[in-house]
């Protein structure tokens, strides 16, 4: 299948900015199931400073603000061609090492809450993926999808205490439990095409698990499913602080607004 992207984030200050920097992981990688054809990112406001590839081989790219800005725009639009690969990744590559993933976080810290939800999995099933679609199902079943109740540094254990949240929390709960379970896991941003619409309002995030002898495996707990040829995977990282699309610093004191558009169409 090939996709059409086409991503614009734009932040509105109350004050001109002096001074700020962002860090863009916006740009997809040729990988498996998935193969970049075309992408470009052009930035108003703002110039781009160098480009580089961090710890979880994710391409980031830095960009400085013009003085005294009053906005800024990141535009991307690409095209990329996927497969079908049942959500396997394959094996781990890149510079971070395997027990890396088993590694907590403030956001993806199994508590007693967490820890519920792996409660009898390791008895219930012989194999290691129907044990994790059944670890998605739970999550999935104790925090049912909501917008509204929690936020970009809400934590798996605070998501599950509001009974509600987005994919980012899903993906943080069931990060937390997998790694409770003994598995190295990470979190993943990225895009999908919707069956209902093509303007969406925020990209998506899910989660893999890497499972002895297929390697890393993705688990979409807000869908129920594995990735399948309409997902593109933009970074990954240990938890949604590490593969945030945009994330930076300024000076000033003023307040900022921030209007996404994303588009992802066949």
């Amino acid at each position: 299948m090939r996709l059409n992207i086409r991503h614009t984030t734009t932040y509105h200050f109350d004050h001109p900015v002096p001074y700020g920097l962002q860090q863009l992981r916006l740009i997809p990688k040729s990988r498996a199931g998935q193969q970049v054809v075309s992408w470009e990112m052009t930035i108003e406001g703002g110039r781009a400073e160098t480009e580089f590839n961090d710890h979880h081989q994710n391409r980031v790219s830095l960009i400085s603000f013009d003085p005294n800005a009053t906005s800024i725009v990141v535009h991307c639009a690409g095209e990329v061609e996927t497969a079908d690969e049942g959500g396997v990744i394959g094996k781990h590559g890149g510079f971070a090492p395997l027990w890396l993933f088993l590694r907590s976080t403030d956001l993806t810290r199994a508590g007693p809450h967490v820890r519920r939800l792996t409660k009898g999995l390791k008895d219930d099933f012989d194999e290691d993926i129907p044990r994790l679609h059944a670890l998605s199902a739970r999550v999935l079943d104790a925090v049912p999808y909501e917008i509204g109740p929690t936020h970009a540094a809400t934590s798996a254990e605070e998501a599950i205490e509001h009974g509600g949240g987005v994919c980012q929390d899903h993906a943080h709960i069931f990060i937390a439990a997998a790694r409770a379970l003994g598995y190295p896991a990470r979190y993943v941003s990225g895009y999908l095409m919707m069956e209902d619409r093509v303007h969406q309002d925020a990209s998506h995030a899910w989660a893999e698990v890497h499972v002895a002898g297929l390697g890393w495996v993705g688990f979409d707990i807000s869908n129920g499913i594995s990735p399948d040829p309409r997902y593109v995977r933009v970074a990954t990282g240990l938890d949604y602080a590490e593969a945030a699309p945009i994330s930076g610093l300024r000076y000033g004191n003023g307040g900022e607004a921030m209007m996404v558009d994303i588009q992802v169409q066949q």
